[in-house]
């Protein structure tokens, strides 16, 4: 009768769960994309199908098939498979499960494979609770998270796991994933018909997020009453945008992607594309990026960047960093992109970031040089002795030839201008006036 009861419990159970969940992968085989992770000769394919798996972290986006990889698993193995959520467990769920699992050894030999979800949500102290269960064997520890494990899990637990890394979903893997729930019987049992549009939004919209192209496939066919596999009911581009009208990409802010897309958006602009510039730019307004902070990114890159190529890109990155401090969103979006756009289109220049850094290392590795007489402040006695200083603007053209480097350096031993824009031109005025 229990058993009677758990069956139907599970039919209930598979009747609402999301098409994301009713479609997850029962095998290997039925993963989609991953070939890196779980393809043949992988090493996490080899240990499932072979029931030697050993602790392991699973690190990727949202939507790549972490937990799905947790269910083939537990599908696959011999061992006790047991789940913990950090979003709602606690450090008594963990040694609740682990004494169990110890019990489960002892007793009976079976092993415990431990699953948790979200395991960078632990903070440090939870997560040692797992420590010594993870380093006796007493469970398989295998734990899913979107953030990089290197920098959320504790660096003990990385130590006694193998990191696998999942990535975001090809757009034709999403498309397989979508065609197969529109025919499979878990999914829409081929009483929908999606057309071809309607395949491409949803592949566009998901953005590589394998869970999120099937709820948008649920939504858009819950805009119409199911049909039959003889007469199935069309899934339209139409239906596909009105269910989803805003796609959401993901972006996490002081985390991975934001310094990726950060890095991207810098490296855009040095290497003069305006318009990749502004797309990085959408991407980080769009995640909610702080106006502030890609302001500051530009007053860096002003000057380390551009420099004296052109010197008006300072007083840019300026008025754009005053902007978004006193202006904010949305307005200050007009103001960003202008001055990503003057920085990305500006001539560049490395050469104050160079000459700077060159002076530093001088300063700290080189030898204590001394400031020539000539140079030394007037107000002290016996300054008259220190000879004679030439002041430039006695001097026809505001020039006059002098040395103004200590000893053992030499002119251009640590600025090296390059042959853009302003700093061009200056330096040829420059070479001419001292010419006379």
């Amino acid at each position: 009768m229990d058993t009677l009861f758990t069956a139907m419990e599970n039919d209930r159970r598979a009747d609402v769960a999301p098409l994301a969940v009713r479609m997850r992968p029962r095998t290997l085989d039925e993963v989609v994309g991953q070939a890196e992770a779980v393809g043949e000769g992988s090493w996490l394919r080899a240990a499932i199908e072979n029931d030697t798996l050993s602790s392991v972290i699973l690190f990727g986006p949202a939507g790549t098939g972490k937990t799905s990889l947790a269910h083939v698993i537990a599908e696959s193995t011999k061992a006790t498979f047991v789940e913990v959520s950090a979003i709602g467990g606690t450090v008594s769920d963990l040694r609740r499960e682990i004494a169990e699992a110890e019990r489960r050894l002892v007793s009976g030999g079976l092993r415990t494979i431990l699953f948790v979800d979200e395991i960078h949500r632990f903070n440090r102290s939870q997560q040692d609770a797992l420590l010594h269960a993870v380093e006796d064997r007493l469970v398989v520890l295998v734990g899913a998270t979107t953030e990089n494990p290197f920098f959320e899990v504790n660096s003990a637990l990385i130590s006694r796991s193998r990191v696998v890394e999942l990535h975001s979903l090809a757009d034709e893997e999403i498309a397989r994933l979508v065609r197969r729930a529109v025919a499979d019987e878990r999914g829409l049992a081929s009483c929908y018909a999606l057309e071809e549009a309607a395949c491409d939004a949803i592949v566009t919209l998901a953005g590589g997020d394998g869970r999120g192209a099937l709820t948008t496939l649920e939504l858009a066919a819950g805009m119409a009453a199911p049909g039959t596999p003889e007469e199935p009911v069309a899934i339209t581009e139409a239906m596909v945008r009105a269910a989803t009208p805003h796609r959401v990409l993901p972006y996490d802010k002081n985390k991975d992607m934001h310094y990726d897309i950060i890095s991207a958006f810098i490296k855009s602009m040095r290497g003069s594309d305006p318009d990749a510039a502004v797309y990085w730019l959408a991407r980080m307004i769009d995640g909610g990026e702080d106006p502030k902070f890609i302001a500051r990114r530009m007053y860096i890159a002003a000057s380390e960047d551009i420099g004296n190529a052109d010197p008006q890109a300072l007083l840019v990155a300026e008025a754009a960093f005053r902007a978004a401090e006193v202006i904010g969103y949305p307005e200050c979006r007009i103001n960003l992109a202008q001055a990503a756009i003057y920085l990305a289109l500006a001539p560049k220049s490395n050469a104050a970031e160079a000459a700077i850094d060159a002076a530093l290392r001088e300063v700290r590795q080189g030898p204590v040089r001394k400031v020539p007489d000539y140079l030394r402040d007037r107000h002290r006695p016996g300054s008259e002795n220190y000879g004679q200083y030439k002041y430039p603007h006695s001097y026809p053209g505001g020039w006059v030839d002098q040395r103004y480097l200590p000893e053992g350096l030499e002119r251009g031993c640590f600025y090296q201008p390059s042959e853009r824009g302003w700093e061009a031109y200056r330096t040829e005025a420059a070479a001419r006036d001292r010419k006379g």
